[in-house]
């Protein structure tokens, strides 16, 4: 039986053979059209590994705007949830409050390690570790928000008073009878 060809019958599988042996004139002998030269090939290489290149730059600018916006999410969605917490000094709403001032202070630590990835010499990376930091400072400023609110921030002339000396006696007055 040759190669390639199967009997059915026979539970074998079909092979098929790749290699030319036919005596017919090859690709490599029949002559390249008009215009096409083998050097534009290898031009075309280099073109094409700088369009690559060009894109994946472009793909990690990209990324990196839209890891510098997550912020923004995380943003609306601490607000919601304090909004739902209440004004009121229960535990739920420390909680929120607490992670609403976590969060940001860890990002920001981080923001070396977020941006790592997308380092590059064609991407800038300054724009977006800008935004990146605003957006988590105005995390923490909304945070911070959420404690005044619950009165947990001493802002008041009565929250420092017992740092403030006595103040001294202006009058004495007495009176009655002595028994």
């Amino acid at each position: 039986m040759e190669k390639g060809k199967g009997v059915m019958g026979s539970g074998r599988r079909w092979a098929v053979d790749f290699s030319d042996n036919s005596t017919a004139p090859s690709s490599r002998d029949i002559p390249d059209p008009p215009g096409f030269s083998r050097a534009s090939v290898d031009q075309d290489d280099s073109a094409v590994s700088r369009q690559k290149k060009d894109a994946e730059a472009n793909w990690k600018a990209q990324k990196a705007w839209e890891v510098a916006q997550a912020p923004f999410k995380n943003l609306l969605m601490m607000g919601f949830m304090m909004w739902m917490a209440g004004s009121t000094v229960h535990l739920f709403s420390i909680g929120i409050t607490f992670s609403a001032l976590w969060q940001p202070i860890s990002a920001l630590q981080g923001v070396g390690k977020v941006f790592e990835p997308y380092k590059d010499n064609k991407v800038d990376l300054l724009g977006p570790k800008l935004l990146f930091i605003a957006l988590n400072l105005g995390g923490l400023a909304l945070g911070v928000w959420k404690l005044n609110t619950l009165g947990l921030l001493p802002t008041h002339a009565s929250d420092w008073v017992s740092s403030l000396p006595p103040a001294q006696e202006v009058e004495y007055s007495g009176g009655g009878i002595p028994l």
